[in-house]
């Protein structure tokens, strides 16, 4: 069914809801308030019904295939339990880690622990840069 249709086919039982509603008052007789009230109790009654009928079809959807009869209903059914399915990773092996760097031959007078020509143990010297402040 088309939109504009059912658009217009909602429209149209408002109004005439409305209509109604004033034609019981009387049409001499009308005020703001009665207006108000028969636009409130049909759009109040449009949108109950469009709601009844949207938990109806939601509803269908839901359970009407658990309540349609299946072939073979009274067979037992048993499940059969399969194993499950191996999938093989696409990802590559890992690459190994680099080997570490081979330690110092010779300690500079710079290193920590370093050792003057007596073997008298010189402490290590930091020169400081100009503009860097603790």
């Amino acid at each position: 069914m088309k939109v504009w249709l059912l658009v217009y086919g909602v429209f149209y039982v408002v109004i005439e809801m409305v209509g109604h509603s004033l034609e019981s008052v009387g049409w001499p007789r009308i005020t703001a308030l009665d207006v108000a009230t028969a636009v409130t109790d049909a759009f109040l009654t449009v949108s109950v019904a469009l709601a009844v009928l949207l938990a109806l079809k939601l509803g269908a959807e839901r359970w009407g295939r658990s309540l349609l009869p299946r072939p073979g209903a009274g067979e037992p059914y048993e499940a059969v339990r399969q194993a499950p399915i191996g999938v093989r990773s696409w990802r590559p092996e890992p690459l190994s880690l680099p080997a570490a760097p081979p330690p110092p031959v010779s300690r500079s007078t710079y290193s920590v622990g370093a050792y003057s020509g007596r073997r008298r143990r010189v402490a290590p010297s930091f020169p400081e840069e100009p503009g860097h402040l603790l």
